[in-house]
């Protein structure tokens, strides 16, 4: 039985506003019903983008397909999810070998509690799934960091073919494919894969991709937006920095002109994350004594966004498009006034290019707001957060990539002697970010390598010469590491691990004169510094001063009354002074 006229206007007047099943609905008609009308109308070119929400023409850019099978999709794309594999195990297996570094040392390889079955609830939102899985790893294959990276690199491969799946249907399966490939081996997202403590970034990565995929199924089946609610959490409880992800959800119906049809559908999303940004800020002030007691740097007062956000949305779009000084530590934020008037230029292009495309290509507009969205917890002018630092940019460098793609694909099918150049290019950015990435993980390869490459990039990081004071420390090279100490202390003169440090380094070589003055430093910036106080004991001991020994380890054990060994030094003086 064939359409009327009154229907076939309401599909002709309807169909550039309203997704497909809405007009379903109100006509109350078979979705295929209108799709077999309008194959017989439309083009067949226009029937096809159509149908796989590519082309502009359609304002609800959903999936292709009117019901998802995960086997059947794997089976169709077996040389894409191959092509995967190979590039991020291709791109991340010389990191298998590499050591704990940085924060990996203290929360993990030095930490009694780190497989413990409480830690797992220790999370800023009372549940931490990111713990989860260091519990596990800690209990099936040990405490190797091969394991905890193996997790991290598993969780980026499943995060390029959820890229993959997720562009190809917005946006067509050429550009799906050319996104992963470039996602999957670019060099900005070593921080949140190589490194084990920022699994967060890559993780989270993981569950809201695939929560914003169910959400896409969700307007085929409705089941599904339950599947996208509970991985929405997930992304959430990973890291605090996905707090704001369900503004991408708003971000996708306004973008494609539905935003009034599914608003109610977005609330949960909303509510969610108002309730745990609420109970977030409840904790900032702790978060805050966390960071000055690890820094040693005022959390005070707030950055000023009018140079925070130019500062950051140019170096992120700088190593995005030239991954050339990748640091661990972005420290070198000062900027000469033709420096920052050149970032605040191009965030200024950046911010024109939004709006152009949100009148020209409403797909690219998407993915640059996309890219601005992921970053906004980064964003606040509250000093919890670095300005610059490539982990907050793991979801974000997605946007950039799927937008310069898009545009590609547009260039490269303008005629058909460019094609073979466009796919080359496309070719060669994906071979040197991959050599970028494979290099930049030899950095990583112990505490010695990272400090040592961290340091040509940020040499103004106080934390770094004091790391690169341990190394020379470790190397028995006294006088150098007595220089980084004296470095760090320089670039800040609170920092009270320094002085601890160079006051352990002057121990060692016998200036006690020296090393008590540091010691003394380090315990009136940081009281809390018990080490201090034990290592003070020890000279004094050493000495034949008991009295001065035993004032000092007491005061190290008011501050840590469980730790033996502080017990038995105590017992040890007391006994000597008898």
């Amino acid at each position: 039985m064939g359409l009327t006229n009154r229907q076939k206007q309401h599909i002709k007047k309807n169909i550039r506003a309203l997704p497909l099943e809405k007009i379903a609905e109100e006509l109350d008609l078979p979705e295929k019903e209108i799709l077999k009308y309008l194959k017989k109308k439309w083009p067949s070119e226009k029937y096809r983008d159509f149908v796989r929400g590519g082309g502009e023409k359609t304002a609800d850019d959903g999936p292709a397909s009117l019901a998802f099978r995960p086997l059947t999709f794997l089976s169709e794309n077996r040389f894409v999810f191959i092509l995967l594999i190979f590039l991020v195990f291709a791109v991340y297996l010389n990191s298998l070998g590499n050591a704990f570094v940085s924060d990996d040392v203290p929360t993990l390889m030095n930490n009694s509690q780190a497989g413990s079955f409480g830690q797992i609830f220790s999370g800023p939102f009372l549940f931490s799934p990111r713990l989860l899985f260091n519990f596990l790893v800690i209990h099936i294959g040990g405490l190797h960091p091969a394991s905890f990276r193996i997790i991290n690199i598993l969780f980026h491969f499943g995060s390029s073919l959820l890229v993959f799946l997720v562009v190809s249907w917005m946006a067509g399966r050429t550009v799906g494919i050319a996104a992963a490939a470039l996602f999957a081996v670019h060099p900005i997202l070593i921080e949140s894969v190589t490194w084990i403590s920022g699994a967060p970034y890559s993780q989270y990565g993981f569950f809201f991709l695939f929560s914003f995929l169910f959400y896409l199924l969700s307007k085929r089946e409705k089941k599904y937006i339950y599947y996208s609610i509970v991985f929405y959490l997930l992304a959430v409880m990973s890291s605090e920095k996905a707090i704001g992800l369900f503004l991408v959800f708003f971000l996708y119906e306004f973008s494609f002109g539905n935003l009034r049809h599914y608003w109610k559908k977005i609330l949960p999303f909303a509510l969610s994350s108002i309730g745990l940004i609420m109970f977030y800020v409840s904790k900032i002030g702790g978060r805050t004594q966390e960071l000055s007691a690890t820094t040693y740097q005022s959390t005070s007062g707030f950055y000023n966004p009018f140079v925070q956000v130019p500062i950051a949305i140019g170096s992120y779009l700088k190593l995005i498009f030239w991954p050339d000084k990748l640091s661990l530590y972005q420290t070198e934020m000062n900027f000469t006034q033709e420096s920052f008037s050149a970032l605040a230029v191009v965030s200024l292009v950046f911010l024109g290019v939004v709006v152009w495309s949100y009148f020209k290509n409403k797909k690219i507009f998407f993915w640059l707001a996309f890219f601005f969205i992921t970053l906004l917890p980064t964003l606040t002018p509250l000093k919890i957060s670095w300005v610059v630092a490539e982990r907050y940019v793991y979801l974000g460098t997605l946007g950039i990539i799927v937008a310069v793609v898009i545009l590609w694909e547009k260039i490269v099918n303008l005629n058909e002697n460019g094609k073979m150049v466009g796919y080359f290019l496309l070719a060669l950015a994906v071979v040197g970010l991959s050599v970028r990435t494979i290099y930049r993980n030899r950095d990583w390869r112990n505490e010695d390598t990272l400090w040592v490459a961290t340091a040509r990039v940020a040499p103004s990081g106080q934390q770094i010469h004091n790391n690169l004071g341990d190394m020379y420390s470790r190397q028995g090279d006294m006088q150098k590491a007595i220089e980084e100490f004296s470095m760090a202390i320089q670039i800040n003169p609170n920092y009270a691990d320094a002085y601890h440090n160079r006051g352990n380094t002057y121990q060692q070589i016998g200036q006690n004169d020296l090393a008590i003055a540091d010691f003394q430093k380090a315990a009136s910036i940081n009281p809390n510094l018990w080490q201090s106080y034990q290592n003070m004991a020890s000279i004094y001991f050493n000495a034949g001063n008991y009295g001065l020994a035993e004032e000092n380890i007491k005061k190290a054990l008011e501050i840590n009354p469980s730790d033996p060994t502080l017990q038995q030094n105590l017992q040890t003086i007391e006994e000597n002074r008898k």
